[in-house]
């Protein structure tokens, strides 16, 4: 992988474990309720995204598919 792509998958990693602790022990009831915790998992998300959208197909092919 080359290092600019580690640094992005990295980029993605930090904001997938904030909108981890973010949702932990919420329920979709807390979601529809509050929207700072909605405004906060989607710019976690975009943040992902973008970084995501930044690495290279061979190394985006080479990594583990989340379910």
């Amino acid at each position: 992988m080359r290092p600019d792509d580690l640094v992005r998958v990295r980029h993605m990693l930090d904001p997938a474990r904030e909108a981890a602790s973010f949702a932990a022990g919420r329920s979709r009831a807390d979601l529809d309720r509050e929207r700072m915790l909605t405004l906060s998992l989607v710019k976690c998300i975009e943040i992902i995204g973008e970084a995501a959208s930044k690495v290279g197909a061979a190394e985006a092919n080479g990594l583990p598919q989340g379910r």
